[in-house]
């Protein structure tokens, strides 16, 4: 099987890129630098969105689909004796791309994500040789790669569903809770400068890794809409995911796996009629749905390095296997 990866970032303002392009005084605090700037932005009625080469990498969430199962995985920017490690945490995204050439998916990823780790990767002497090759010396990149915007090597979800016109744009949040998935947790992208200058860097992570999550189970709905799943191949893959998810542990993979109905409890809510739904009675407290197969078995393995928090599902599953 073509391995899946999909991801989403979260940033943070560049102080220390905008102290080099203001030509800040070095005694002035970051606080006044960043302060100067976005006085500077209102003043000619920009809003306080830093442009993506001043969107410093702070966390690069991937949800990681082989064929031993389902692998979640963040790289964190620790900035450990005050350095940032923002190069590393790059690098080691585009490494796993180097090493797996997956299938790489996102929401927005071609107009935020990837522009933002591209330019920054730039600035910090990234090697991307993988990534960024279209056909010069592997000649099927050459009509598939992932720079290309119509060649499906990458496939920014939110552009192609909108047929790349922005005007139709829809947000990660509303289409992951139409679909019957959680959506955002926690909290949204305004609120991440301020949650890093608090110390809150894991919140940060978590709420990273469950817009991954968002982004790969939608992919599994796309699959099934193009028909590359059929219906009981997807119900596998969601039950993978959910699987996935319980055997985690942590309390934000808890709290999405409690906003998450399952399958068939959907199913049962979409096909009652409005005024059924409305005066049915709740299910007894620990009712547990009626399993459409044997849950996979998963066996959790869990490892923090010096820059990455790591969590590992192998899931004995036919969907897998297959």
């Amino acid at each position: 099987m073509v391995p899946v990866l999909a991801f989403d970032i979260e940033t943070i303002p560049d102080v220390a890129g905008l102290r080099l392009l203001r030509g800040a005084d070095a005694a002035a605090s970051d606080a006044d630098v960043y302060a100067a700037e976005i006085a500077d932005r209102a003043a000619r009625n920009k809003s306080d969105f830093m442009p993506l080469y001043l969107q410093r990498v702070l966390v690069i969430s991937c949800v990681f689909r082989g064929s031993r199962g389902l692998q979640v995985r963040s790289f964190v920017d620790l900035e450990r004796e005050g350095k940032s490690e923002e190069a590393g945490v790059i690098q080691a995204f585009f490494d796993r791309v180097n090493d797996h050439r997956p299938q790489l998916v996102s929401w927005n990823g071609g107009g935020f994500d990837l522009p933002v780790l591209q330019q920054r990767g730039l600035r910090h002497g990234v090697v991307a040789g993988r990534y960024w090759e279209m056909g010069d010396d592997d000649r099927e990149h050459r009509y598939n790669n992932y720079i290309s915007r119509y060649h499906l090597r990458h496939i920014d979800l939110m552009d192609l569903l909108a047929m790349y016109q922005s005007r139709a744009n829809a947000p990660l949040d509303a289409m992951a809770k139409l679909c019957g998935f959680p959506g955002k947790l926690g909290m949204d992208g305004s609120q991440v400068y301020g949650a890093y200058l608090e110390g809150r860097r894991d919140e940060i992570r978590r709420y990273c890794e469950t817009d991954a999550m968002n982004t790969y189970l939608l992919w599994c709905r796309f699959e099934k809409m193009r028909g590359h799943l059929d219906e009981a191949g997807y119900r596998r893959e969601i039950a993978v995911a959910r699987d996935a998810v319980a055997a985690m542990g942590e309390p934000h993979w808890m709290e999405y796996l409690s906003a998450w109905p399952t399958e068939q409890a959907r199913a049962r809510e979409d096909a009652r009629p409005a005024s059924a739904a409305a005066a049915a009675p709740a299910p007894p407290p620990g009712e547990a749905p009626t399993a459409l197969e044997a849950p996979p078995v998963a066996i959790v393995e869990t490892a923090t390095e010096t820059k990455t928090t790591e969590t590992t599902i192998y899931i004995d599953s036919s969907s897998i296997r297959a």
